[in-house]
């Protein structure tokens, strides 16, 4: 039978599921029997190793460890190990491989796979995504926005009873985010989305440490050795004060109390980021709170009471959980995985489970380019000109014209930009590419030149920038994933 794959590969724990037999998404334990895996990697006695064992060596000895890194991906930060450096990418890759080996002991040979991103990662992030999951040896043809697969599985589940606008409340260990949703049956549509790459439960055990550290010092009169009170005690503190009002640190021989309302002090400005957050989503998708039916809940934070308690705020009704917090992104990244398959290794009843499915995205960010445009003030000034606005549904293709501006012009600027609002300002958007289109000489101005954004599934962006006259052309792909990368310094713990 073939294995359709969905991976949930978290900042701070990963998750990964499958289709079954009877064409239902089921989670997929690792090699300890457990349903998440710590998304660390650590040098120990000489080998890298992943999971729960790294996890615990990176709360006693960061310098042999790397935890976190997903935050990093697409950018060119490197996390230490002894000695050796690495990307977020090669970690990432290393993370999916240890999850790939444990799938396989599972179920076999991995058919297809699908791995969740947030939504709010950048095109360099999703990309390097991609790559990781590549270099890992994972057959991966699309990713999927976390919130849109905690949303197909909700749908799943509800048996085709949903109807109307719902909200999906996404709080992982690293990144937040929120997506507004219509579901008619298992029809899920993105109206708007939303997020904030490094905030999450991470930061939590951050304040709470800090917030104990504190107190240690007002009460010892010493400094909080950390290595005597690691982000790993911290975190399990957070844990407990979900349960309970009060809960007691223990630091060698001292014990520090500390409450659920002091906790819930010390992280209100990252509570009131993410309130923040929820209320610009639900402006983007024109839609009242009173208007959206439910609120759906994912990732292993919306545990916190006062997390609860915001989304409650926020949406004027109780949030659901239904099913595994830890567990529901996996799950839908499953269904993602078989819903896009070709259907050719799909048994008769996995075909039946994901007929009726259908998933809508939008864009999280405009995509532009940098032009002139006269003024009366100014007279001819720079401009950013958006092509594909954010919240277009994808796959999209977008074709807009310009023109030479002097005679004699002999080439063009072609750059391509990224922002998360439709802004004008060249100043305030991120140039993601450029590079020069030589012209025929002797030419007058206002020739015609063409430019094409295309946005693909797996939120690529395709550019192309074309003179009319001559033929001539520029086409540039937002990808990095295309082929696995050179070997690097993690190969020896990649490849089999």
């Amino acid at each position: 039978m073939a294995s359709y794959i969905g991976i949930d590969l978290g900042t701070t724990f990963s998750a990964s599921a499958f289709i079954d037999e009877a064409g239902r998404p089921a989670i997929l334990n690792n090699d300890r029997e457990e349903n998440i895996t710590p998304s660390c990697v650590a040098l120990i006695k000489g080998e890298l190793v992943v999971g729960e064992r790294a996890r615990r060596q990176w709360g006693n000895d960061e310098k042999n460890a790397a935890a976190r890194f997903k935050r990093d991906m697409g950018t060119d930060v490197k996390h230490s190990i002894g000695d050796v450096s690495y990307a977020p990418t090669e970690l990432s890759a290393a993370v999916l491989k240890q999850i790939k080996t444990d799938i396989e002991a599972k179920v076999g040979e991995i058919s297809e796979a699908v791995i969740t991103i947030p939504a709010n990662f950048s095109q360099e992030a999703r990309e390097a995504t991609m790559e990781a999951g590549r270099n890992a040896g994972l057959p991966v043809k699309y990713i999927i926005n976390e919130p849109t697969a905690a949303a197909l599985y909700y749908a799943y589940q509800s048996d085709g009873e949903l109807m109307g606008n719902y909200a999906v409340f996404d709080l992982g260990g690293g990144t937040f985010d929120v997506s507004i949703i219509s579901v008619k049956g298992q029809d899920v549509e993105v109206l708007a989305s939303n997020g904030l790459q490094k905030l999450g439960g991470d930061d939590f055990d951050k304040a709470l440490h800090s917030l104990i550290a504190s107190k240690y010092l007002e009460e010892t009169g010493s400094e909080l050795i950390k290595d005597d009170f690691p982000l790993n005690d911290a975190e399990e503190e957070k844990k407990s004060l979900s349960n309970r009002k009060r809960s007691t640190a223990e630091i060698g021989r001292d014990l520090v109390d500390v409450s659920r309302i002091e906790f819930e002090e010390c992280i209100s400005s990252q509570l009131a980021q993410i309130e923040m957050m929820c209320e610009s989503t639900l402006d983007e998708a024109g839609l009242d709170a009173s208007e959206v039916k439910s609120v759906f809940l994912a990732g292993g934070s919306t545990r916190i009471p006062s997390v609860l308690d915001l989304a409650e705020r926020v949406f004027k009704q109780t949030p659901v959980s239904s099913v595994n917090v830890d567990e529901v992104v996996a799950l839908g990244a499953a269904l993602y995985c078989a819903y896009k398959s070709d259907g050719s290794a799909l048994s008769e009843i996995q075909k039946t489970s994901v007929a009726k499915l259908k998933v809508s995205e939008v864009t999280n960010e405009c995509f532009g380019t940098i032009s002139l445009g006269f003024s009366e003030s100014k007279g001819m000034e720079s401009k950013n000109s958006i092509i594909i606005k954010k919240g277009e549904s994808i796959p999209c293709s977008v074709t807009k014209s310009y023109f030479t501006t002097y005679d004699g012009q002999e080439s063009i600027s072609c750059s391509i930009t990224e922002s998360k609002s439709p802004e004008t300002n060249p100043n305030f958007v991120k140039v993601i590419h450029e590079q020069s289109l030589e012209l025929p000489p002797g030419r007058p101005e206002g020739q015609e030149i063409e430019v094409t954004y295309s946005y693909d599934e797996n939120q690529s962006m395709h550019a192309t920038f074309k003179d009319l006259e001559s033929g001539k052309s520029l086409s540039w792909t937002y990808s990095k994933a295309g082929e696995p990368s050179e070997p690097s310094q993690i190969d020896k713990f990649l490849v089999d």
